[in-house]
């Protein structure tokens, strides 16, 4: 029996984030795609009984759960000075930076190790992170040049800036996500109908997925609203209120925006997610770096018209299937958003062609391929 071990700790981080719901996923498809005479176990720190029941209730036919002696900090500790603690040789799957990288013979010694980098932002936008994460994702990535048989990226935009970087040779495979499993409407359109009322949705509005933080460029958006002859529809962005000292009621009242017309919606399940998106008479993304563009994904998944950027990340998943937005030229970006969200809410035949061609782009990402081409990596190495 071949055995593919995946690094699952993130899944009971304090916060896992978007990579701890990204290891289930991936787990998830890993377990239910196995080739014959293969299985998936999972490797996690030190924790306490319930957590590792919980990886084992979200991950059914894990074929075991490596239990290491240390817990979360001082596991990601040794494994950074090249102490590790794992089940021995075999192929490790990270889904992440956090793995046991250390010299190792791949041919004599049957190990391989790949580690997953979702985006650059520590090299590109440093200020997105706290300082303490800058560093040790750039430590982590100088220990994954030297060890790691395999570099997994979400994007080719990913793949093309760590290159500028970082050499990596040819270790560097693209493989992306998916929506989640649990990105879904109701059962039923009454169910959907009772969901939305209960989150208080409008009638029409816009939606947008992100925080106040720069890079995502939700404050453009904001300001576009506010321009004279701009859509005069709510927002109503999925994701905090605050980004350190700003907020969203701030940045509205300066666009010129009505009081409660800038609305956050933070902590959504998945289903309430796929609700607002649903609804919406289009969906923004005027991110300005993305690693991966899951919120275009899903908005073509449920057939709501897409607004994005020309991020490459983003142009990369968007294919035909999205109105652009150019980023150049920051003082008259908001300007161009405005009239990209004009042009959907007002042309009929472009909101049409946008849901064909949306809808076609959706099957393109799924997760069973992406863990399909997991095991065919591991196999190549």
């Amino acid at each position: 029996m071949i055995t593919l071990r995946v690094i699952v700790d993130q899944m009971i981080a304090p916060v896992p984030g978007g990579i701890g719901r990204y290891t289930e996923e991936l787990t998830r498809a890993l377990i239910a795609s196995a080739p014959l005479n293969c299985e998936v176990e999972g490797i996690v720190s030190a924790s306490q009984p319930e957590q590792y029941a919980a990886i084992e209730a979200a991950l059914p036919g894990l074929a075991g759960l490596y239990k290491t002696a240390l817990p979360r900090r001082e596991l990601a500790a040794a494994w950074q000075l090249g102490v590790t603690t794992s089940p021995g040789p075999g192929m490790i799957h990270a889904p992440g930076l956090m793995a046991p990288l250390r010299r190792h013979d791949r041919v004599n010694d049957h190990t391989q190790v790949a580690v997953t980098v979702h985006d650059v932002l520590a090299w590109t936008h440093p200020e997105a992170l706290t300082p303490t994460t800058v560093a040790w994702t750039k430590a982590r990535m100088k220990r994954a040049r030297k060890h790691a048989d395999a570099i997994v990226v979400p994007s080719h935009a990913v793949a093309a800036q760590l290159a500028e970087i970082v050499n990596l040779g040819d270790r560097v495979r693209v493989i992306g996500g998916a929506v989640g499993t649990g990105f879904r409407l109701p059962s039923n359109s009454s169910a959907t109908e009772l969901l939305a009322t209960a989150l208080d949705l409008p009638s029409e509005y816009i939606v947008t997925v992100g925080t106040l933080e720069p890079r995502k460029g939700v404050t453009a958006l904001i300001t576009a609203l506010g321009l004279p002859g701009a859509p005069d529809l709510p927002l109503i962005v999925v994701g905090p209120d605050t980004w350190g000292e700003v907020d969203l009621g701030s940045v509205a009242e300066e666009a010129g925006l009505t009081p409660g017309r800038v609305r956050a919606m933070p902590a959504l399940t998945d289903e309430e997610l796929a609700v607002v998106i649903a609804r919406a008479n289009v969906l923004v993304v005027p991110s300005l770096e993305e690693g991966f563009a899951l919120p275009i994904i899903q908005g073509f998944h449920l057939g709501t018209p897409v607004v994005h950027s020309d991020a490459p990340a983003l142009l990369e998943a968007g294919g035909d299937a999205g109105l652009v937005v150019e980023r150049e030229d920051a003082a008259g970006y908001p300007e161009r958003l405005a009239e990209a969200i004009t042009r959907v809410l007002t042309d009929r035949a472009l909101v049409q062609r946008l849901r064909i061609y949306g809808g076609d782009r959706a099957k393109a990402f799924s997760w069973r391929d992406s863990a399909e081409r997991v095991w065919q990596l591991h196999a190549d190495l």
